[in-house]
């Protein structure tokens, strides 16, 4: 694990790697995930993979997942937009959150 994703990690409770920011995501699948987590007033960390191809790599073996976007709590992978959104619409998203005192 690189230092810049550990540093992240430990820094931030809930980290979304995506494409893009969560203010400009740049593929449908990040917005609708910043969508989701703004929907359930989640604070988080946005982080532009493709400002990074080194980040982008590593974040991928690191998590063993192999798309974007890629949902961390407490350093702990949730998953990408697909998971996020069955979890949002069955409760377990904020549930989760709840869980973690985050919400």
């Amino acid at each position: 694990m690189t230092e810049k994703i550990q540093s992240l990690l430990l820094e931030n409770t809930v980290v979304l790697f995506m494409k893009g920011t969560p203010h400009q995501p740049y593929c449908g699948f990040s917005q609708t995930a910043v969508t989701i987590l703004n929907a359930l007033n989640i604070p988080f960390q946005g982080v532009n993979i493709l400002e990074d191809e080194t980040l982008r790599a590593d974040i991928k073996k690191f998590a063993d997942w192999p798309t974007f976007p890629m949902l961390f709590l407490n350093k702990e992978l949730v998953g990408g937009c697909d998971i996020m959104v069955q979890m949002y619409q069955n409760g377990d998203l904020k549930s989760l959150f709840e869980k973690h005192e985050i919400i």
